[in-house]
């Protein structure tokens, strides 16, 4: 969709192809406790996206990423913020994409700008398991949501009604995976 120096912006429309990772027996990680996760196998899974589209913003270097939802009319509900590690960008040549680590701790965000944290329970039983975990540092990760809360509370971009009255092209499909997203991280690097 876009890509300039404020970062990267897609589009996933209903029906888009995502991938998940699941438990071997096809569970998600909120589908049980996180003690009883840390002990499973895991593979990802090929899922369709049910709800509305969603318009997700990536900025480049910073731990966490803005999505715009809408409702089933397509009129802007309001922004998300899921903190994350920085993304991290790989392009082979024929096959690109972006990989991400989910922080759990996020930010729900009404369109009038008033805002409430969610999954601090999630965030705090993880915290608990520091050798399965993939957060290495908890302060960091509230002081990021802080951060934004302050950007959410001035108005500031991305929050000043930027994108909220995007359309997406009625000519677009919802994508697929490409053969090679699967490869690991270091071979893409």
């Amino acid at each position: 969709m876009s890509d300039d120096e404020r970062g990267l912006l897609v589009w996933l429309d209903r029906g888009t192809r995502v991938l998940n990772e699941v438990a071997t027996d096809g569970r998600g990680l909120r589908a049980m406790p996180f003690s009883e996760w840390v002990g499973l196998d895991y593979r990802l899974d090929e899922t369709v996206w049910q709800g509305p589209g969603v318009l997700k913003f990536m900025p480049p270097g910073e731990a966490h990423s803005v999505w715009w939802f809408r409702d089933d009319a397509g009129t802007f509900s309001g922004w998300y913020v899921n903190l994350e590690a920085p993304v991290l960008r790989w392009d082979d040549g024929a096959v690109a994409g972006v990989d991400m680590v989910d922080q759990d701790l996020d930010i729900v965000v009404a369109p009038d700008r008033t805002w409430r944290w969610k999954d601090e329970d999630e965030f705090a039983e993880r915290l608990a398991f520091p050798d399965h975990y993939w957060v290495p540092d908890a302060d960091a990760v509230w002081a990021e949501g802080k951060r934004v809360v302050e950007r959410i509370e001035a108005g500031e971009f991305p929050f000043d009604g930027t994108w909220t009255d995007f359309a997406p092209d009625p000519a677009w499909t919802p994508g697929v995976p490409l053969p090679g997203w699967d490869r690991p991280v270091l071979e893409r690097l």
